[in-house]
Formats: C-alpha cells, sequence, structure tokens
C-alpha cells in the first residue's frame, strides 16, 4: 500500500503543471503579479486552440459571442447582490470618490445587455457566450499555480429562456457535456447543490428551481448518463446547482464544469420579454396611457421594505411589477472548462506535457539528414505551416541524433527526418511521439498523403496521436 502511494506521489510530481510548464515554455508567474499568470507562445497556442474548439461548438448550439464591460459601479454589484454576499472576494477601488469594483463574474453585465432594448419571446432561448477577463481577491497563501488564480478567463456562458424551456436546455448543456469532455478521454460526476444559508430569494422559487434540476437530471440518469448526488446546502446565494466533476489520467477529481438555475436575478434586475399572448401587436387598451406605464416599472414591488435599518436599499426595492403583456425569463448561469487557466493546469497533468495533435504548441519537427536537404526542409516547414500546423525546424550544426533526441524531449508529435531519398521522392520520414515502432526507422510517407493526414488529425481533434 505504501510502495503504491508512493509511486502515485511520484507520478504526480513528475506531471505538476508548474513543472511542465516550465520544462514546455508554457506560462509563468512573477511576484509584481501575484496570481496572474504570463501565458508565453506556445502556452497560448494551447489556451486559443481551447477557445477555438468551443467557438466551433458555440456555433453549431446557437450561442451569440459577446463582450462585456471589466469594471462597473458599485450600484451594478449592490443590485445583483454580490456587494452584499461576495464584496471580500472582489477587487474594489475608488473613482471620483464612488466605489467601483472589477468584475468577478460576467452574470450582472449580461443582465445589463439582455435589458437594453424590449425583448421578445420569440428570442428565446437567447445563448449568450463572454471570454471576458475576471478578477477575484484570492488570499495570496491559497494562491497555487494556475489552478487558484486571481485573472483569469472563463468558458462563461448565460441562457435567457422560459420556464417551459429549461429542461430541454439543461438537457442540451449535458450532451454539451458529453461532447466536450470526450473530446479529451474524460468521464464526469454531477452533484446537485441545493439552497444555502443567506441565500437571495423566497424559499417556494428555490423549491421550483431545485425541482426542475432534479428532473432533468433524472433524465440524463435514464438516458445512460451516470448517476447524480445531492449535495445540500453548497448553492449559489442566486440559485442551486450542478456541480460537475472531472477524473483525470490518476484519478483524481476536479470540479470544473457548473450548471447554475437562476430565478433571482431576473427578479434584481427587472429582465422581461414580451410574452407570445401579448403578441407583437399592442393589446387592446395598451396604447393608453403609456405614462401609465413607466410609473408602474419605476415603483417597487409591494413585497418588503425600501430600505434596511442601516439606509441601505434592501434587495427587495430593486424588484418591479412586470410590464402587462411580458413574463420574466429564467436565467441559466453555465461554464464547463471553468476557468481556462484551471482547465489547462488539469490537461497539463492528464496528459503529462504529452498533447494530443491538435492541441500541442509542437506538432511537427523537421530535422535534415544532411545540409543538402535543407531547402527541403524550409520548404517542408512552410507547406505545414501554411496549413495552419505548428512545425519547427532544426538545421543547427548538431549531430542529426542530438536533434531528434532534443525533439523527443520536447514532446513533438511527430519528427519528420528528411534527405536526399525523401528530397527527391517528395515523401517524408516520419517518426511517431507515441509509437515507438517508428522512432528508428519512422514511417515513409508521400508528402500529399501526409498533409491529408495531419490535417484530419487536427480537424478531427483525435485524442491519439495516430496517422
Amino acid at each position: 500500500m505504501m510502495v503504491e502511494h508512493k509511486k502515485y506521489l511520484e507520478e504526480a510530481a513528475k506531471r505538476d503543471h508548474r513543472k511542465i510548464g516550465k520544462e514546455q515554455e508554457l506560462f509563468f508567474f512573477h511576484d509584481m503579479s501575484p496570481g496572474s499568470c504570463f501565458f508565453l507562445p506556445h502556452g497560448m497556442i494551447i489556451y486559443n486552440a481551447l477557445q477555438s474548439f468551443l467557438r466551433n461548438e458555440y456555433w453549431a448550439r446557437g450561442y451569440q459571442e459577446v463582450m462585456s464591460p471589466n469594471m462597473y459601479n458599485s450600484a451594478l454589484w449592490k443590485q445583483s447582490g454580490h456587494w452584499q454576499h461576495y464584496k471580500d472576494d472582489m477587487f474594489t477601488f475608488e473613482v471620483e470618490k464612488d466605489q467601483w469594483a472589477l468584475k468577478p463574474m460576467n452574470c450582472p453585465g449580461h443582465c445589463l445587455l439582455f435589458s437594453h432594448r424590449e425583448r421578445s419571446y420569440r428570442e428565446l432561448p437567447m445563448r449568450i457566450a463572454d471570454f471576458g477577463v475576471l478578477h477575484r481577491n484570492e488570499a495570496s497563501g491559497a494562491l497555487t499555480g494556475l489552478t487558484r488564480v486571481r485573472r483569469f478567463q472563463q468558458d462563461d456562458t448565460h441562457i435567457f429562456c422560459t420556464e417551459d424551456q429549461v429542461e430541454s436546455e439543461i438537457l442540451g448543456l449535458f450532451d454539451f457535456l458529453r461532447t466536450v469532455y470526450g473530446k479529451f478521454g474524460f468521464t464526469f460526476k454531477m452533484k446537485l447543490s441545493t439552497r444555502p444559508e443567506g441565500h437571495l430569494g423566497d424559499v417556494a422559487t428555490w423549491d421550483k428551481a431545485e425541482a426542475q434540476l432534479t428532473k432533468a437530471l433524472d433524465q440524463f440518469v435514464a438516458g445512460g448518463g451516470s448517476q447524480w448526488e445531492l449535495n445540500p446546502g453548497d448553492g449559489a446565494f442566486y440559485g442551486p446547482k450542478i456541480d460537475i466533476t472531472i477524473s483525470d489520467a490518476l484519478k483524481r477529481e476536479f470540479q470544473c464544469a457548473t450548471i447554475q438555475l437562476d430565478f433571482q436575478l431576473p427578479q434584481q434586475f427587472n429582465l422581461e420579454y414580451r410574452s407570445a399572448e401579448a403578441g407583437e401587436a399592442k393589446v387592446k387598451g395598451e396604447e393608453t396611457k403609456e405614462k401609465a406605464v413607466l410609473e408602474q416599472k419605476a415603483a417597487p414591488a409591494a413585497e418588503g421594505a425600501a430600505v434596511n435599518e442601516k439606509g441601505e436599499k434592501t434587495e427587495a426595492s430593486y424588484r418591479r411589477e412586470l410590464t402587462p403583456g411580458c413574463q420574466r425569463p429564467v436565467m441559466i448561469h453555465r461554464a464547463i472548462y471553468g476557468s481556462f487557466e484551471r482547465f489547462i493546469a488539469i490537461l497539463t497533468e492528464h496528459f503529462a506535457g504529452k498533447w494530443p495533435f491538435w492541441l500541442s504548441p509542437r506538432q511537427i519537427l523537421i530535422v535534415p539528414v544532411m545540409p543538402s536537404a535543407n531547402d527541403y526542409v524550409e520548404e517542408l516547414q512552410t507547406i505545414f505551416r501554411n496549413k495552419g500546423m505548428h512545425a519547427d525546424i532544426d538545421i543547427t550544426g548538431n549531430t542529426m541524433q542530438k536533434k531528434i533526441r532534443t525533439g523527443q524531449l520536447a514532446q513533438y508529435n511527430f519528427i519528420f527526418v528528411v534527405g536526399a531519398q525523401e528530397k527527391e521522392s517528395r515523401t517524408v520520414n516520419i517518426r511517431n511521439r507515441d509509437d515507438p515502432a517508428t522512432q528508428k526507422l519512422g514511417e515513409l510517407i508521400p508528402l500529399d498523403v501526409a498533409v491529408q493526414k495531419m490535417e484530419a488529425l487536427r480537424d478531427e481533434r483525435k485524442l491519439k496521436t495516430e496517422l
């Protein structure tokens, strides 16, 4: 037992993302900005590949990408409830004698985006994605490489939908999880986190939200998905959530994805859409007294006092009556990677730095047998780079064996060794990192075939590096 544990610790140390990140020149940290990562060129290749993958999925699944501000007046955070519940974890500062904060999440800004004009039921579900930079005031002692940072980005999306659409949207998110995690060979487990102490909103609304998530989870299980667990009292202050954990190559579990059902923020920001019953046309009598409607919207709902004992506005004071003919949307918060930074840390350790071809910052290394093949080496680099692949060359004075060994240590997916024969026949001799049988002699493949195979390996985002 002790021997196995020792081997586990040794393997975990080899896979430490901070170690591999340094060896492969992916990223680094500096004391001048603790908790904020410097991504180097090779690290950005991985970052951009992950983002590109999601953008393709967003397009296929009807998401629209937006960009929102990095900082807001404290009034926004007071209205959302974050000032009351989350202030200590935010970076706050003064601007012209007023309190502001860097955003730790995108949801309040997306509420402003939804409400900037009148919405119709025909626009729902409205799925918006935001890769904006977020900041959270983590304690310095809690900062741990990429797994706990102060500055990060998320695959952050919000779905605004009707209550009738909640179930289908949640099931669609389960399919999204399967697709994304499947690309990395991850399995996942789900937990339903319910109403915590100090929650926002009434108990009846929470009960309804939890019931809808429970129904969707049960349907997922009935459709062949894994069993889910109940995690009482661990929901967000504004709504219940489904926490998703993945298992890496060492069977370690990480919580990445989250799905949160939110009936509270739409009320706090008085979000509404014109219902199907009202139609797009004016209802009889609605033309009259537009002023009265505006006055009604400006008046707080009857529930709760406008200020507390400290003279501060209460959460209920922000809520207004619905406009006649309108309904309140439901808001679904969703992330799959979670933070890009943390997900990259997990992937680095999961793959032990041996990146799948489509993610790899070092896809191809081209090595000449003799200097007379250098022109062919340079031509090959141009061909593959023009196809959008990361192809490097080594035409230094080192021996061919040293060049190959250096490429192997750097974890290139493929090493092309080319000489007079390859130049003459327009072929490449390919050594596959993950195929020991190719390490000595390699495999001779026509150049056009090699290009096609590499493109397919990249575009299909295959997990295994194989031709």
